[in-house]
Formats: C-alpha cells, structure tokens, sequence
C-alpha cells in the first residue's frame, strides 16, 4: 500500500495530516522562518535556501519573507528572483526556469481539495506539478492552480489567477488569465 507522500507525489487523493508529512512541513516552516529573520546577504541564508528547496540555480533570490510546505518540490533554474511575500505550496514538484521572475505576493498552489464534500471531510487533498519556462515575468499578486504549465517568455499580468496552461511568448492576464497579445 503506498503511503501518503508517495499518493501526494503521483498525484492521487491523499491525508495531508499523516504525521510524516506534517513533520515534514513543520521543519520546513522552521527553516522559512530561519530564512526569513536572517538579515540580508548572510552566508546563512543562502544556506538555508539550499537546504530548504530541491535545487537552487545560480544567482538567485527571495526576498523575504518566503514560505512553502515542504521546500524539497521546488526547482530552481538560473537567475530566478522572488519579489517579497512569495508562497509556494509545493506537495507536488514547481518546476521554475531560468530568468523567471516573479512579483510581490507571488501564490503558486499544486495543492487542490476535492469537489465530493465526502472526500474534503476526510481530509483528502490532492497536487498537480507546476512547470514555469524560461524567462517569464510573473506580475504581483498573480496565482498559479494546480497542473497550469507556463511557455517560455510569457507575461502573466498582476494580480491574474491562472487557471490553465499558458503557451510561449504571450501577455496573459486577469481571472480567469487569458491570452490577450501575442509577443514576437
């Protein structure tokens, strides 16, 4: 029988209060909070980076504060910078390439809750990976759901929530977020 972080990684209904993943996210949150309260360009902070995600690129940045569940799901490419107060539920992989940047108040969620009120009551949840391509600007207050791929180049608006894929090389705005230019 799988457990329920191996349910959570293949995108199957799982408990999210199963007391493996809630230790998990508890010493996450520790290391969020290490991160957050250590003053700027302390060699400790970009090690608590490093120990916090999956992989972290060259020269990146988050600017605190910054919070996620489990810091192990993100990927980093190159030259990635988080505006401040970014979230990240990562209980499924956040695939982010290189040149990405997002703004303030950034919210990507691979975590969903189920439609069947039955389901919810027991505390099932389920995640969808996210994958961000190469040097896509993502504008303040903008939210990625569960499963939504974003195209190389690609401009999502402030404060869009992004409730599908987007291809490459667009501007892509509002709620739901929609195609509104194509970028040569």
């Amino acid at each position: 029988m799988a457990s329920e972080k191996e349910k959570m990684m293949a995108g199957q209904l799982y408990n999210a209060s199963d007391p493996i993943l809630v230790k998990e996210r508890e010493r996450t949150h520790v290391i969020c909070h290490d991160y957050n309260s250590t003053p700027n360009g302390g060699p400790s902070r970009q090690g608590s980076l490093n120990q916090l995600m999956g992989k972290v690129g060259k020269n990146c940045f988050v600017e605190p504060p910054f919070f996620c569940d489990y810091g192990y799901n993100i990927f980093l490419g190159d030259e990635v910078y988080f505006n401040f107060n970014c979230t990240i539920l990562d209980c499924a992989p956040v695939q982010i390439g290189n040149g990405v940047k997002f703004g303030p108040n950034v919210q990507i969620y691979t975590a969903g809750h189920p439609i069947n009120s039955g389901d919810r009551a027991q505390g099932l949840e389920f995640a969808n990976g996210i994958e961000i391509g190469n040097s896509v600007w993502v504008g303040g207050g903008s939210i990625l759901l569960p499963g939504v791929h974003i195209g190389d180049k690609t401009v999502i608006g402030a404060g869009s929530v992004v409730t599908k894929s987007l291809p490459a090389n667009v501007v892509a705005v509002g709620n739901p977020c929609r195609v509104i230019k194509h970028i040569e």
